[in-house]
């Protein structure tokens, strides 16, 4: 009930984007009851069917991918304080936003239901017209209800169950200090955070003890951060003996008040170039499955899917661009603040560098899909199979929830930083500084994936152009 009662006070933009997964929902069920109705319309070719419904995974990954980009951008599940209190916490809160996506991937389940029976005749009592619709409708058997409802399913179990995934709550991880310790002399359970040479406690000084964090209030003993020199002297980090305790009933001199150059700094910005060496492990993987599988079978026919090699290279690639995504905007972020940057450059870096995290894995997957494109442009020309109805509607289904997908990050984003913007709009920078931003963000972006993905799609459209 909480979640109907949040879906209907929603905003008009926010009923767009739950629109937009219900389409999404509604397109790949109607593909996956397509796939069904060819198999049981050709009960003696398994395997071209099974293939048929392995390709309807693109659309279903799509789909998913969306379904969590809306649920991120969704006002009325984001954690707010005082909702614990009424028993909304953050466990709560993804709960709810699971819920309702599972209500608009349902909604577009029974739409493709509704539509597939409609153009089977079964609401109408008007048979279909053309081979291929008949087909892919099955006309005149039955359809089991059992594997309509599994397939109907589908959908919105992987998005509601993704979105799970995706909003759950986290604990805040220990610091490395504290998460990682060394025990014994040599190591018997783990190194710790570094490694000590031979002759270490030998040497003057070496043993020094420095505390982690500032005290906490006045007087605090163990807080201090601290250094035990060789007369016993009680030192700072800085090397200056600390300030004299005040007396009983005295105030603290007013620099104790100050903040330190620790807590002047700007919190560290996330390090998303972890995975981009995996990223490229991946792409270069798939390519080299779809320049085997390529060079080892023909070019595809009228009315075939490619093969069940190429659907992994694909994968496989798609894969290696989304984990490659992040890194490669945070590196096309410090491109732009490199060699003397002006303001409107550490402008752009510092923003692409902040929200590689957002965009970085969305850009990833519509090179992908761009790149795919290219290849079907080039493999499926004049001369090539051409584009049935159903092909035509995975394709598109595909390149809508990608292109969806990266919009919807967009979005969040720039909500994200919208407070940083005021702040910046109150000191006085200009709103065309903020507009050659954006713009410069956006060419920088498509100077480094453009060329990224015209690589990618040349490599894999060779092995399929024999």
């Amino acid at each position: 009930m909480l979640a109907l009662r949040l879906t209907r006070t929603a905003h008009l933009a926010v009923h767009l984007r739950r629109l937009l997964v219900a389409v999404a929902s509604a397109g790949t069920g109607f593909l996956l009851l397509c796939a069904l109705g060819h198999a049981l319309s050709h009960p003696d070719t398994p395997g071209a069917a099974a293939l048929r419904l392995a390709w309807c995974a693109a659309p279903l990954a799509a789909a998913v991918q969306l379904a969590v980009a809306v649920a991120r951008t969704d006002p009325g599940t984001r954690p707010r304080s005082g909702l614990s209190a009424i028993g909304l916490g953050p466990g709560r809160l993804m709960a709810v936003s699971a819920t309702t996506t599972a209500l608009s991937a349902s909604l577009g389940s029974v739409a493709a239901l509704l539509a597939y029976l409609h153009l089977r005749g079964d609401l109408t009592s008007r048979p279909p017209s053309g081979r291929v619709a008949a087909d892919a409708l099955a006309v005149g058997q039955s359809l089991p209800a059992p594997a309509v409802l599994t397939l109907l399913v589908l959908v919105p179990a992987c998005a509601s169950a993704a979105v799970a995934q995706a909003l759950r709550p986290r604990d805040p991880r220990p610091a490395p200090s504290a998460a990682r310790r060394g025990y014994g002399r040599f190591g018997a359970y783990g190194w710790g955070k570094a490694r000590e040479t031979f002759g270490a406690y030998g040497r003057f000084g070496s043993r020094t003890a420095v505390a982690a964090a500032r005290p906490a209030a006045a007087g605090s003993h163990a807080g201090g951060a601290a250094l035990v020199g060789a007369g016993g002297t009680l030192q700072t980090q800085s090397g200056e003996p600390p300030a004299p305790a005040p007396a009983d009933g005295a105030t603290e001199p007013p620099d104790a008040a100050l903040p330190t150059a620790a807590d002047t700094m700007p919190a560290p910005l996330p390090q998303n170039t972890t995975a981009l060496p995996w990223g490229i492990a991946v792409l270069a993987a798939g390519l080299t499955v779809e320049t085997y599988t390529g060079n080892a079978s023909a070019a595809p026919t009228p009315g075939t899917a490619p093969s069940a090699g190429v659907l992994i290279g694909w994968a496989l690639t798609a894969l290696g661009l989304a984990l490659a995504g992040p890194g490669l905007t945070h590196l096309c972020g410090r491109l732009l603040q490199a060699v003397r940057p002006g303001a409107l450059r550490l402008l752009a870096g510092r923003v692409l560098m902040e929200e590689s995290h957002r965009v970085g894995r969305p850009l990833g997957v519509v090179a992908a899909v761009a790149a795919a494109a290219y290849v079907a442009a080039t493999v499926y020309d004049g001369d090539g199979p051409a584009f049935g109805p159903l092909a035509t509607l995975g394709a598109s289904l595909v390149a809508g929830c990608t292109v969806a997908t990266l919009l919807t990050a967009a979005v969040a984003a720039r909500h994200a930083r919208a407070g940083t913007t005021d702040a910046l709009l109150r000191l006085g920078a200009p709103p065309a500084t903020l507009r050659g931003a954006a713009a410069l963000r956006a060419a920088a972006l498509l100077a480094l994936f453009g060329p990224l993905t015209l690589l990618v799609a040349v490599l894999a459209a060779l092995p399929l152009e024999h």
